[in-house]
């Protein structure tokens, strides 16, 4: 597709505003790197808007779509956390996760179509996705801010590398990260509905997510315990992260999942 052929121009210009904001937030110049990294937010935005158009629906079909809007909304975030936290690094992980995305995009194209079977023509499916790429991306920040403490924690001892204010922000974003993922479950349910007949059906896929719903909510319910260990708990979000990984992307290798599920295209 002619558009997808210029997808690397739009990317590596993204990536150099993403990294120049990155290095400004180092700096402490703070205005710079909203702006850059807005600016690189908007130009990688306007390639799938583009897409979108072209395709003439939103481009959520394949592998390579959604790690289209996970690759946008992954500096989106870093750039939430910024502004609310003021963390220094949290734009270098997160320009970094962004650009590990978009190079598997580069390398190994997927394709697209304007071909959409008839379960995807729902007008729930795309929220569904996006919702859920959201998401995706909160807890990619999470389990990045989570190794970054497990790595200081390491160095320094627990009680001189985090403070409440760090595990308050961490917790903030894990609670509305599962908040998401409920939204794009109960989005996902109102396809199946319509596509299927039924709600849920424990599908593979639907399987997973169930599990890593569950994995999310059990790390908040454990940091409300009186006597937590917080290397464990962060550890617990490592752990999450591996299985809402396994949801995403991984249950298309699972023997169960061939042949049999109904997300799977």
């Amino acid at each position: 597709m002619m558009i997808w052929d210029s997808f690397v121009y739009f990317a590596v210009v993204a990536i150099i505003l993403w990294a120049i904001g990155a290095l400004a937030a180092w700096k402490d110049k703070s205005g710079a790197a909203v702006i850059t990294t807005g600016l690189g937010l908007a130009i990688f935005f306007t390639f799938i808007l583009t897409l979108w158009i072209t395709l003439e629906h939103p481009p959520l079909r394949t592998m390579g779509e959604t790690r289209l809007w996970y690759s946008f909304f992954m500096p989106l975030v870093g750039l939430i956390i910024y502004l609310r936290w003021r963390y220094r690094w949290i734009l270098s992980f997160s320009t970094l996760m962004a650009t590990v995305f978009i190079c598997v995009n580069i390398f190994k194209p997927e394709i697209h179509t304007k071909t959409l079977m008839p379960a995807l023509q729902s007008p729930w499916f795309a929220p569904h996705v996006i919702v859920y790429m959201f998401a995706y991306a909160l807890m990619g920040a999470a389990t990045l801010m989570a190794l970054y403490y497990l790595l200081r924690s390491r160095r320094h001892g627990v009680s001189s590398a985090l403070d409440e204010r760090s595990l308050f922000s961490l917790d903030q974003l894990v609670r509305s990260g599962l908040a998401f993922i409920t939204f794009g479950m109960l989005f996902g349910a109102l396809w199946a509905k319509e596509a299927w007949g039924h709600y849920w059906s424990w599908d593979p896929k639907e399987t997973w997510a169930a599990i890593t719903w569950f994995a999310y909510l059990t790390y908040i319910h454990y940091r409300l315990l009186p006597h937590h260990r917080t290397r464990l708990a962060l550890w617990m979000l490592v752990v999450a992260f591996v299985l809402l990984q396994m949801c995403w992307w991984g249950i298309n290798y699972l023997p169960s999942a061939q042949g049999i599920s109904a997300h799977t295209y």
